[in-house]
């Protein structure tokens, strides 16, 4: 995998074994990332600036790692050792899963389970919109979204949906005990099958003229109101 960036080749940096190799634009002069490339005995090269635009196809600082793909989870990897759990429900925009990455990993999430197929997976965008976070949190790769909560269920797991319709006050459900909160597709939000698998539906209340928010916003606020019960 490529990535690129600045603040992802620090992150990356500091657990060196997944960096197979680096490409430096020539003139690169940030002291501490080639110190850092240096101690840790990782190759590197330097190349002219047009090479690195095309290898990156995006904005990458003077800057591009060369990484081991990232390697999954398995459900049955995560089940004893979890009590918060994030679901996401056909997430497609890189953007927000990387942000929903980022967060998971601030607030402390356990792990988050995301679909094999009709779901983006973990690319060069979305590490680099998470800041390289992806060490730190485990991502488990799903055939059946539905049949995962009936397993979550089986290991005393709550799931909890969002959704704007037929839902209740996100701030009236009681998160106390193991949650899996479920977050929906950008546009057409969680399944039908999904609702009905839910133990409860909640929404974010809207008082201006937006009528939804943005997945990554919606499940930074979500999160963290799991967390805030659960302290």
């Amino acid at each position: 995998m490529l990535v690129y960036g600045r603040n992802v080749a620090i992150e990356l940096l500091k657990n060196p074994d997944k960096i197979k190799n680096i490409i430096l634009q020539e003139g690169f002069n940030e002291k501490n990332i080639i110190s850092l490339i240096q101690n840790n005995n990782i190759k590197y090269e330097f190349k002219p600036k047009y090479e690195m635009d095309r290898l990156s196809k995006g904005v990458h600082q003077g800057i591009i790692l060369f990484i081991k793909d990232y390697k999954y989870y398995e459900l049955n990897d995560i089940l004893s050792t979890s009590q918060f759990i994030v679901i996401l429900d056909h997430i497609e925009d890189p953007h927000n899963l990387g942000a929903i990455i980022r967060t998971c990993e601030a607030a402390g999430v356990d792990a988050i389970i995301m679909p094999k197929n009709r779901q983006v997976q973990i690319t060069s965008t979305v590490m680099k919109t998470s800041v390289g976070t992806l060490d730190n949190v485990k991502i488990v790769s799903v055939s059946n979204i539905v049949n995962t909560i009936k397993t979550l269920k089986k290991n005393n797991f709550w799931i909890v949906g969002t959704a704007l319709e037929n839902s209740v006050d996100y701030r009236d459900v009681d998160y106390s005990g193991n949650i899996a909160l479920v977050i929906g597709n950008e546009g057409s939000g969680i399944s039908e099958l999904v609702r009905k698998s839910c133990d409860f539906v909640v929404k974010i209340p809207m008082y201006g003229k937006t009528n939804s928010l943005n997945a990554s916003v919606a499940s930074g606020i979500m999160i963290y109101e799991v967390v805030r019960n659960r302290k």
